[in-house]
């Protein structure tokens, strides 16, 4: 009987159903295929958004690294898009540069060589990424503009890959322009030069990551500039594209997607994407902001990633709905495979895709989620509201005779809250290439030819903990293969581990804030520098930090508590700020850039010496004592009630700081 004709009852993946009229689509190779799938992956990066991942203990490290990166038992990502570090803010904190100035390189700062290195372990084939946000001041000449200076620029680009493979052996395979920002024709043209001079025809140039529009109509009217341009790649473009992109016959990637709370909701948000972006706008990429939360959630755009590692003190993590609905594509097509043209939305709502590897394999997937139920940054459109459906599906062409599919189910189940992600159902058998689904809303199903599918799982990692009320940091243990110390999150300015060979004393490893000049940014880095750490929560602590000023006359420091901002608006935060100077003052602030004034007068500091500074702030009353003398005492804080603790800067100048302690109430 046709399976198309009802109603009817039919045992459809081991449960019977009754069946009104059935939908069809037909699932074809036979005239011909769409376009190759390029891959899903994840982004590093924009900014500092894996900076706690590092901090892990082992095996809980290891462990989040295969959720996202094993083949067949987590996301299985097919592509790993990093920042190159360019010591400027870029959302969550600064990335460190391999060339904080023109005469310095150093292809072992930061913790995106590692990263690169660990994916590149679990996949040997994932593609790697690489893409500019902010630039060191020196790129720009002190200028805002890095396209000024565009041969500089693109040595300096350059450099960067040639030090992922000299140093870590890793081979980038593209590379983008400037994050978000106006792109310069001529400027991609000297790259494409420099990239073939250096020996790296290979890699392959991604612009603009932007918009698709003015890049999709430069390419149109400058053969030289679509000769050097080989993806073209736009940012959370709501699963469309424009008729100028697909006339370039470039591929068309999403190369910055989701950007969205990583709970149930979110995940639905990601099924849709992972479908739309190839029915809608025939995307054959798709890649994560970001990655992994693994950044203070109190920070911009918290939980923002696949999944979520924000206590390295705990080492509690969470496996995301989104690693899961990951896996419904990645564990089930590689890089190569091609879309079916028979791909397209569910007559109720809901979209299928089909690829196929061209040696028989088949994989299809199909998503039922609700609008109600998706808050992507930009939803996705589709043309229906989803409701519960019947849907079969004919397989023709080369794919008449397979037999049987392998099943794997996600329903997110909102009603009840009882949802269930990534579970492999019994197979479901064809008759005469038909097999037939019952749809209910809010899921997600991968059919596929492929038996290699697999829902890896680890024990349960400790449970979640606040960060600790007592702490404690000298900088003497080296934090192995990073230059970051643990915990220290960068907001403006770049801080590293420091060995002061000057200093026989107590001070021989230290902590330093490396930047002399303000990088060419991304968004408004504050004027000064600022490293924060602990709990987003704490009101009242004792903190307190060996200070050393190396700037004359100009140069200054601080320590804060209950700092409120950090990412982006870092400007504009808050909080207790204790700050000394090089000419002999001090100054208690409420703000970082020092306009709200609760004390200051004279403190006899100096560079070039160790000084000690102390902070205690209880209820609306802040005191500092210098040298374990009292300085100031109760100055009045009435805002703001809780906040991180901090450290840094006046400006852009060198400055080291040593025996970090805190003690919170």
């Amino acid at each position: 009987m046709d399976p198309r004709a009802g109603p009817v009852f039919l045992l459809i993946l081991g449960v019977c159903v009754g069946l009104g009229s059935s939908q069809s689509y037909i699932l074809n190779d036979k005239d011909g295929l769409g376009r190759v799938l390029d891959g899903i992956g994840g982004l590093s990066g924009g900014g500092a958004t894996s900076r706690l991942l590092v901090n892990y203990a082992e095996p809980y490290r290891s462990q989040i690294l295969d959720y996202l990166f094993k083949p067949n038992f987590g996301a299985s990502l097919h592509i790993l898009k990093v920042e190159i570090g360019g010591d400027a803010q870029t959302t969550d904190g600064t990335e460190p540069s391999h060339m904080h100035y023109e005469n310095d390189e150093n292809y072992f700062r930061g913790y995106e060589w590692w990263l690169m290195k660990e994916a590149k372990k679990r996949n040997p084939n994932i593609t790697l990424i690489g893409l500019p946000w902010a630039f060191p001041g020196w790129v720009g000449h002190g200028k805002s503009w890095p396209y000024d200076y565009p041969d500089i620029t693109a040595a300096y680009v350059v450099n960067w890959i040639l030090g992922a493979k000299q140093y870590h052996d890793l081979d980038i395979q593209y590379v983008g322009i400037w994050n978000e920002r106006n792109y310069d024709s001529k400027y991609i043209k000297l790259l494409r030069y420099t990239l073939d001079k250096s020996g790296l025809e290979g890699v392959r140039i991604i612009a603009s990551d932007n918009l698709w529009e003015p890049i999709s109509l430069s390419l149109l009217l400058d053969p030289e500039l679509s000769m050097a341009v080989d993806v073209i790649g736009a940012h959370y473009p709501g699963t469309t594209t424009v008729q100028d992109a697909l006339k370039t016959q470039k591929k068309l990637w999403s190369s910055e997607d989701y950007s969205t709370f990583n709970n149930e909701v979110g995940g639905g948000c990601w099924a849709r994407i992972l479908n739309q972006n190839y029915i809608n706008g025939l995307m054959t990429a798709t890649i994560s902001w970001n990655l992994v939360a693994s950044y203070y959630g109190d920070l911009p755009f918290g939980r923002d990633g696949l999944m979520t590692a924000e206590e390295p003190w705990s080492g509690n993590y969470v496996v995301e709905s989104p690693i899961w609905i990951t896996a419904h594509t990645t564990q089930f097509t590689q890089p190569g495979w091609t879309y079916l043209q028979t791909v397209g939305h569910l007559e109720h709502g809901g979209s299928y895709v089909a690829l196929t590897d061209r040696r028989g394999n088949l994989t299809v997937v199909i998503e039922t989620m609700t609008h109600d139920h998706s808050v992507c940054i930009r939803p996705p459109l589709s043309p229906f509201n989803v409701s519960s459906q019947n849907a079969t599906f004919q397989l023709k062409g080369s794919f008449a005779g397979i037999k049987q599919l392998q099943v794997w189910r996600s329903q997110f189940n909102f009603k009840t809250k009882k949802p269930s992600f990534f579970e492999e159902l019994s197979p479901v058998k064809l008759t005469d290439g038909f097999f037939t689904l019952h749809l209910a809303e809010d899921e997600v199903y991968t059919l596929t030819t492929l038996t290699s599918g697999h829902k890896g799982v680890y024990p349960e990692p400790p449970q979640s903990a606040p960060f600790p009320k007592v702490y404690k940091e000298d900088f003497n243990v080296r934090n192995p293969a990073f230059s970051e110390a643990p915990d220290f999150a960068d907001q403006t300015g770049v801080f590293e581990y420091f060995m002061n060979l000057t200093d026989p004393g107590p001070h021989v490893f230290t902590f330093r804030q490396v930047l002399t000049q303000r990088p060419v940014t991304w968004v408004a880095d504050a004027d000064q520098t600022i490293s924060v750490i602990g709990d987003y929560r704490w009101q009242n602590l004792t903190l307190s930090c060996d200070v050393f000023m190396e700037t004359l006359t100009t140069g200054g420091v601080f320590v804060a508590a209950r700092v409120d901002k950090g990412g982006s608006p870092i400007r504009r935060a808050k909080g207790v700020f204790f700050w000394v100077f090089a000419d002999g003052t001090y100054k208690v602030t409420n703000d970082l850039a020092g306009e709200t004034v609760l004390a200051e007068g004279q403190s006899g500091t100096r560079a070039f010496g160790w000084h000690t500074l102390t902070l205690t702030v209880e209820g609306q009353y802040a005191s500092g004592l210098l040298n374990g003398y009292p300085l100031w005492k109760k100055a009045v804080v009435l805002t703001p009630s809780r906040g991180w603790a901090a450290i840094g800067t006046r400006s852009f100048e060198l400055a080291q700081f040593d025996n970090f302690k805190v003690a919170a109430q």
